[in-house]
């Protein structure tokens, strides 16, 4: 069996719907397929949730309405029943799903709507189109803790529940939701933004699949951002070790976490392009050698965090432990950290959680930071390309090691 992931670019639109059919008609073998949700659902999913959260009704309502027509629109353009239209987004995100006083809980039950709905969507259209297949529920499979918004995988209950959903069926196609998972007390849950990565590789290993594909809408691994850099190189083959350092560093193209559930299994995983399926993209599998061009990573939204002992005292190991205590428990991603005998500076991606960080630190140590940050992480660095990607930057931090240079600057 075979996992193909299809990202919410994939899934935009009716062509996009199309082209799923195409590309998994080509496929003779079984077969899960795992979705996102549609296009740009998940962003106007978040302006539901804080819009409700702020006591804005009419803008949730507004936000829920375009988000049902626009999936109605595109599942009648896709000739699918009134029937399959009509419990598109049945469930109203304003009237129907009660109001928690819990962010991040509150956050979960209305944002796993949008794979809920993407995957009845495309089921029904493949369904209706000679790929019969089963509709799989992942809040019901997937089991998690209750971190919500990045929840942690109970991997030995979700992958039984797997195993025993499938091996029931008389399917031999199955369609279900990347991203999402369940509590045991049945509330959804979320694994990270851009999480159906990690989805389509957690069911991979549950079912030793032979092989992952995820879908993109760019050629494979790419040096860099083509949205950013010019002349990008398509990167054929690369390890699993490669692969996590890329992603750690902020490679879009991969999620971190989808590394590990692959590679304990040596399930090659494949990242080629939804719009020429016939090329062959590229693979991360168990090879022992290096990316031999040099990789270009950048990394937006930063904020840099600096913190000095307050009786100007060196910062020890017992200060470390409780700076990455509090981190932790605030849930901030760190990218990059430096230190020297009396401050340390982390790197972080700039999120809701950060003010509330920032004011736990500043009760035992001075606190200074700066926001507005990008952080550039060059794979294959040479003193040439660090002269060249500083020039004309405001640097606020640059770190070296043999192969890897970290270059922390003011966006413009």
């Amino acid at each position: 069996m075979k996992v193909y992931k299809f990202g919410g670019a994939s899934v935009k639109d009716a062509e996009g719907i199309r082209n799923v059919l195409r590309i998994v008609s080509r496929e003779k073998g079984d077969l899960i397929i795992v979705v996102s949700a549609m296009g740009k659902t998940t962003n106007a999913l978040e302006r539901v949730v804080n819009a409700r959260w702020e006591n804005c009704e009419d803008v949730a309502l507004s936000e829920y309405a375009a988000i049902r027509n626009q999936h109605q629109a595109i599942a009648k353009e896709l000739g699918l029943s009134q029937t399959v239209q009509q419990a598109l987004f049945a469930t109203n995100l304003v009237s129907d799903i009660p109001f928690v006083d819990n962010y991040d809980l509150f956050y979960d039950q209305i944002v796993c709507t949008g794979e809920l709905n993407s995957s009845r969507l495309l089921s029904a259209y493949l369904n209706a189109n000679g790929v019969e297949n089963e509709l799989l529920m992942m809040p019901q499979l997937l089991i998690t803790d209750t971190t919500y918004r990045e929840a942690k995988v109970n991997m030995t209950v979700s992958a039984e529940n797997v195993r025993q959903a499938i091996g029931q069926s008389k399917a031999h196609v199955f369609v279900t939701q990347g991203f999402i998972g369940g509590t045991p007390d049945k509330h959804f849950t979320t694994l990270g933004r851009e999480g159906s990565d990690y989805s389509a590789a957690l069911l991979a290993n549950f079912i030793d699949a032979e092989s992952v594909t995820i879908w993109k809408d760019v050629p494979g691994i790419l040096n860099a951002d083509p949205r950013l850099v010019e002349n990008t190189i398509l990167i054929p083959e690369l390890s699993y070790s490669e692969a996590v350092e890329l992603a750690y560093s902020g490679a879009q193209v991969i999620h971190p976490k989808s590394i590990r559930p692959v590679e304990n299994k040596k399930i090659p995983l494949y990242v080629r392009p939804f719009n020429a399926p016939d090329e062959a993209g590229s693979v991360i599998c168990e090879i022992n050698k290096r990316v031999n061009v040099p990789v270009y990573i950048w990394r937006k939204n930063q904020l840099l965090i600096t913190m000095k002992a307050k009786d100007f005292s060196f910062i020890l190991e017992e200060s470390l432990s409780a700076i990455f205590d509090i981190i932790n428990r605030h849930r901030l991603k760190v990218s990059l950290i430096q230190s020297s005998a009396v401050t340390i500076s982390v790197c972080v991606d700039n999120t809701r959680y950060v003010p509330d960080a920032i004011k736990e630190l500043s009760k035992a140590f001075a606190v200074t930071y700066n926001d507005g940050l990008s952080l550039l992480t060059i794979r294959g660095t040479s003193p040439e390309i660090l002269a060249r990607e500083q020039a004309n930057r405001e640097i606020l931090l640059t770190q070296t090691t043999r192969r890897t240079a970290r270059i922390v600057v003011k966006e413009g």
